[in-house]
């Protein structure tokens, strides 16, 4: 049985996010090829995870075996965000693009879900490069809006583009190989003329075809979720 994740970060409503209508689309596409996968649906722009504070990286950084019971409630959330990343085969991030970088909502999942024993080790015995990945083989969508145009490589805003660097750079934490990115994006927000018409249809049938393509069966996960941390949807 596949398992898909699906985080929303948009600060909009359901009826204004173009970000949550490319990842109802994907949803939608991915069950209908795909009508026995499991669905984890986590709306972190409507229900935002808390900044870290120096109580959440004490006790990160506490070993397991050495926790107060204060750390363990502390880390309570963070182990149910990783608990649902390990649990996917695939995730899907509906991520707009804030002042050219992160949502902070979303910045702050990943500050909870990049986490040393759970999905990285640290050994300065490997020199220079002491942090390793702990999961991998995970497939990563990123759908996206922005409100100019441009941001591809190459284009004339790629020297502004700071979320699609960032979410690269952080993908290993989910266990995410670069390469195994892929990006849809809804552009000419702002101009609201013809190019972002042609934009929003253009991004709606990119994702429908890659929602098609992740839709076939994938390994079998072995982790189990409590009932209450899964959301199936048929949106």
């Amino acid at each position: 049985m596949t398992t898909l994740l699906r985080i929303d970060a948009s600060a909009q409503r359901q009826d204004r996010s173009l970000t949550r209508m490319l990842t109802n689309l994907f949803t939608t596409e991915f069950l209908r090829a795909n009508p026995d996968a499991e669905v984890i649906a986590r709306d972190i722009g409507q229900d935002p995870v808390p900044a870290i504070d120096y109580r959440f990286i004490h006790a990160a950084f506490t070993p397991p075996e050495d926790r107060e019971d204060w750390m363990t409630e502390r880390l309570a959330l963070s182990d149910a965000l990783i608990d649902e990343v390990v649990a996917a085969d695939i995730i899907v991030l509906g991520a707009p693009m804030y002042n050219y970088g992160l949502p902070a909502a979303l910045k702050g999942w990943i500050d909870h879900v990049a986490r040393i024993g759970r999905t990285f080790s640290f050994d300065l015995g490997r020199g220079d490069f002491p942090i390793e990945p702990i999961l991998k083989d995970k497939q990563l969508v990123v759908l996206s809006s922005r409100g100019e145009f441009g941001f591809e490589p190459g284009g004339p805003r790629a020297h502004l583009n700071a979320l699609d660097p960032a979410i690269a750079a952080c993908a290993h934490y989910f266990g995410v190989d670069v390469a195994d990115i892929q990006t849809i994006a809804i552009e000419y927000q702002e101009f609201k003329d013809a190019r972002h018409d042609r934009s929003v249809s253009a991004a709606k049938e990119a994702t429908r075809a890659l929602a098609q393509q992740f839709g076939r069966p994938a390994k079998q996960t072995t982790l189990h979720l409590p009932d209450q941390a899964k959301k199936r949807t048929n949106q």
